[in-house]
């Protein structure tokens, strides 16, 4: 449930439309509603009325309205690295011939902020503006493998460490071990532990103090050598982190110190 009183309430709605990705009756939101009849009702009307939401009266569904689309740009393009990487996505993409990810944490899981897409013989789960989990993808591993240690224990904490295949990590301690490893190489692999034949090498984007602020992943459903993609990623991770410097784009505890040189 989102948090205590109306807004929190609210947002809870926002959450469930968002999650169908397609429109949705109220008597589908009403199932998983925590909240009585009424108040999904009511909540609704709101969220309609501000133009949070839109209802097509004709199906009677819910839609992402066009102010919450205009925020969620204005927050895609002020808080997250996809503007900033989108160049180099473009061109990593072109010169691996594979799916590219860009991904930021999101508390204690991944947010999938942009995507390259290749044809691949495999759907893949991780479009952009979907979360996942971070225990068991590679943009994941990536990030955790360089958390300060009291930021790390308290997101494995949060991990669910269901296996969703058989070479899913399950356990605090041999992720511990599996990111020590990462730290000691610089780049972390899924190796089939999230989805069935999928495979991804993945590097974390660093600030200049060394603060995880994303990472990006070269994925294939192919039998190839991932090793042989680490020369590209690295190439455009080190470009996306140098035009994170110049946009003086504020890290975490960096946030006085960037606004007193701007």
């Amino acid at each position: 449930m989102g948090g205590d009183g109306t807004v929190g309430k609210a947002l809870d709605v926002l959450d469930r439309v968002a999650a169908y990705g397609r429109p949705v009756r109220f008597s589908e939101l009403l199932e998983g509603s925590p909240f009585p009849k009424a108040t999904t009702y009511r909540l609704l009307q709101t969220l309609v009325s501000q133009g949070m939401l839109r209802l097509d009266p004709e199906s009677g569904t819910y839609a992402p309205g066009m102010r919450l689309v205009r925020m969620a740009h204005a927050a895609w393009a002020q808080s997250s690295l996809a503007p900033i990487a989108q160049p180099h996505l473009d061109r990593l993409s072109q010169e691996v011939g594979e799916t590219v990810h860009l991904a930021q944490l999101d508390g204690a899981q991944v947010l999938y902020v942009d995507k390259r897409n290749r044809a691949a013989k495999v759907p893949m789960y991780s479009d952009a503006g979907k979360v996942g989990p971070a225990y068991c993808t590679g943009v994941g591993k990536a990030m955790l493998a360089f958390l300060p240690e009291a930021e790390l224990t308290r997101v494995l904490a949060q991990q669910s460490w269901h296996p969703f295949t058989g070479a899913t990590i399950t356990s605090p301690q041999a992720m511990r071990e599996e990111l020590a490893a990462i730290r000691d190489r610089g780049h972390a692999y899924d190796l089939e532990e999230h989805e069935p034949g999928i495979r991804c090498i993945a590097m974390p984007v660093l600030s200049a103090r060394g603060r995880v602020q994303g990472a990006v992943s070269v994925t294939t459903d192919g039998p190839g050598p991932l090793d042989d993609h680490l020369p590209a990623l690295r190439a455009a991770v080190t470009r996306i982190a140098g035009d994170l410097r110049d946009w003086r784009f504020p890290d975490k505890g960096e946030d006085q110190e960037w606004q007193a040189s701007s």
